[in-house]
Order: structure tokens, then sequence, then C-alpha cells
């Protein structure tokens, strides 16, 4: 059994598939560094991560896959899902290999699998984009967090981007310990070196509120009970439609 061993990043995978090409030496499994090895291992092969290579590779995917076909290798990654990397090096791999695109292909039980996670990650991603509460802070900046089943504040990000141009804002990831902050110009990746308690729990003290904040959560709650109706008040289909784990970070259901 040949194992290559990688740094657990995108670029590091696309770099495993670079050197497997590159030396025609292709493994029977990829792991990320520090992973317990399984047994009977012929050889273990340290995979380093090259930016240029792993550019070189995306490059080619691009000729052979749609962007829709490419969504679906970064979706797959962004599902943290595990054996990850070795389904989308199975996948990849393919791509390059057939003559002609493989994105259709769902007798092949790769191609599948990646499909039905590219879609439970996009469905978490329109759940993310309904289901965040921005709360204004003293310094006027607007702050949501949240925990989605997968990694997808990088594909989420644009439309809060587009969507709330006029004003500063953090979104952030409690699960995965960053965030996003949008200075009304750009987007950059933030993570915060000391755990505040809003960080984990994802409500702001009302210290740290503007002060028309309070007011407006309060306004927002009598809206939300003044519209409901309770003779058809269904509670399982509103589990369905708006799960309980996004509950603790809606202003409506505090």
């Amino acid at each position: 059994m040949i194992v290559f061993t990688y740094d657990k990043t995108f670029e590091g995978l696309l770099s495993c598939i670079f050197y497997a090409y590159e030396r025609k030496i292709f493994p029977d499994i990829v792991l990320a560094e520090g992973t317990p090895l399984p047994l009977f291992c012929e050889e273990v092969i340290p995979i380093l991560t090259e930016e240029k290579k792993s550019e070189r590779v995306w490059k080619g995917l691009s000729k052979k896959l749609s962007q829709a076909g490419l969504a679906v290798i970064t979706y797959n990654w962004l599902s943290e899902l595990p054996d990850t990397e070795n389904l989308l090096f199975r996948y990849i791999r393919k791509a390059i290999d057939a003559p002609k695109s493989i994105e259709l292909n769902f007798g092949d039980p790769d191609v599948l699998l990646a499909s039905q996670i590219y879609k439970k990650v996009s469905y978490e991603r329109h759940r993310v984009i309904q289901f965040t509460r921005f709360q204004k802070t003293a310094d006027n900046i607007f702050f949501a967090a949240l925990e989605p089943l997968y990694n997808v504040l990088p594909i989420a990000i644009s439309h809060f981007k587009d969507r709330f141009s006029d004003q500063k804002w953090i979104i952030y990831d409690i699960k995965r310990a960053y965030g996003y902050f949008y200075n009304l110009s750009e987007v950059t990746e933030i993570r915060f070196e000391t755990q505040s308690s809003y960080l984990i729990t994802g409500q702001l003290d009302a210290s740290l509120m503007s002060e028309d904040e309070q007011l407006f959560q309060k306004l927002w709650k009598t809206y939300f009970k003044s519209i409901s109706i309770k003779e058809r008040t269904n509670p399982k289909l509103h589990r369905q439609n708006l799960p309980v784990r996004f509950w603790k970070y809606l202003t409506e259901k505090q």
C-alpha cells in the first residue's frame, strides 16, 4: 500500500495530484500529516505543498470541467467530511484521464457521491444566507455569528458583500473560530487571539450594542410574534424549515 501524506490544505491536495502524475506513482490512500497510518504500508510519501504546482493542476482541471464541475470539487472540500481528500483525489484523477467531462456520469459512484455532497453543502450555504442575523455594535459594526454544518462562509460571503455593501460587518464561524470583516471596500479573513463571550455564544452583551440595537431587537420580536397565528402553528414543519441548531443565533427566538 502506498500512502501520500499532506498538510490538509486544498493546495496540498492538488500538489499530491501533481506529484502522482509527475512521478507516475498513484497512492492507495491520501492522509493528513499526523494521521495514524494503516497496517501493511509499503511506502509513505510526504508531499510538500507547492503553490505553482497546485495552480497548474487547477488550471488543467479548468480545461476538463465546467465552472459547475469545479464548484463540485470546491464544495466537497469545504464539506470537511471524513475521507474527503480520497474522494476528491479519485474524482480529479478521473476528470483528468477521461476523454470527455465526467460531471454527469452518475453511474460512477465517486461522481454520484461528489454530486450529493455538493448539493448538501450548497443547501447549507442557502440556509446560512437565510438565517444570519446581525447585531449592531456600539462602534457601528454589524456582527453575526453562526455554526454551519459545513465550512460554507467562503462561498457565502460574496452574497453578504453584495447585499450589505453600505455597512461594516463581521460574520464569524464559531465552530471553526474564524470569520470575515467587511470595511466598506474589501472583505478580509479574521481570527481573534482571545475568545470573548460573544465569540462563544454569538450574542453581544448590552454594553457592546449600539444605543438603538436593543430597541430594534424588541421591535423585531414583537413583529415576529404578531404575525404568527396560533391556530396554524405546526412545530414539526417549523423545525423542518428553521432548524433548531440556528435558533440560538436568531433574534426572534431569544
